[in-house]
């Protein structure tokens, strides 16, 4: 893939943000740029301090121990998360990334995973959906309240998905092998290869 996973999603709404604040301020005279939330680099640990945006820069390892993200986590290329008892507003997210391992967290936007090695979400909150795709090592969901879908695409190091609580769908195809687990409690449709999870 040539571009970045999420990159197409995020070029259209930083565009119609940025016309925004220039409408802003011009309209207001005011000549200083809007501000923007800080972006933090996480190489080594983290404890219980707040942050606005967190990104584990290429080939880096971080652990976060009840930090609180008021933006996003970003897990680059090659790079490894840790995180135990976080807080994050907006999405933990990681392309190409060793490791993304999320526990006894609350996320209020979503965890999403793709082309990446290993990756796991237990007993964690999180407002929006699950994402793992075309992962290569052994994914974990395990105990999760999703208030949105769990979706589990193209993996090959083996699924385990076991006594989530989801609002929404819980949709796997195309994993080899197929996920295993169960007990889920699914409000929406267990499809494919979860229809017995």
């Amino acid at each position: 893939m040539n571009s970045s996973y999420f990159g197409q999603i995020a070029k259209k709404p930083i565009v119609f943000l940025s016309l925004v604040a220039t409408t802003t301020i011009a309209a207001v005279g005011i000549g200083a740029p809007a501000a923007s939330a800080e972006e933090r680099s996480c190489r080594g640990t983290i404890g219980a301090i707040t942050v606005d945006n967190l990104r584990v820069p290429q080939g880096e390892s971080c652990v976060l121990q009840g930090t609180k993200v008021k933006g996003t986590i970003k897990v680059e290329r090659a790079a490894s998360l840790q995180a135990s008892k976080v807080s994050v507003v907006g999405n933990v997210q990681g392309e190409n990334a060793r490791a993304v391992l999320v526990g006894n967290s609350t996320i209020g936007g979503s965890y999403q995973v793709v082309q990446g090695r290993n990756a796991g979400i237990v007993h964690s909150i999180v407002q929006g959906g699950i994402l793992l795709d075309d992962n290569t090592r052994g994914l974990t969901v395990r105990a999760n309240r999703v208030n949105d879908s769990i979706q589990v695409f193209q993996n090959t190091g083996g699924v385990k998905i076991e006594s989530n609580r989801v609002d929404g769908n819980l949709q796997c195809k195309e994993n080899a092998p197929a996920p295993t687990g169960g007990g889920n409690i699914v409000q929406g449709n267990k499809e494919d290869q979860c229809a017995s999870l």
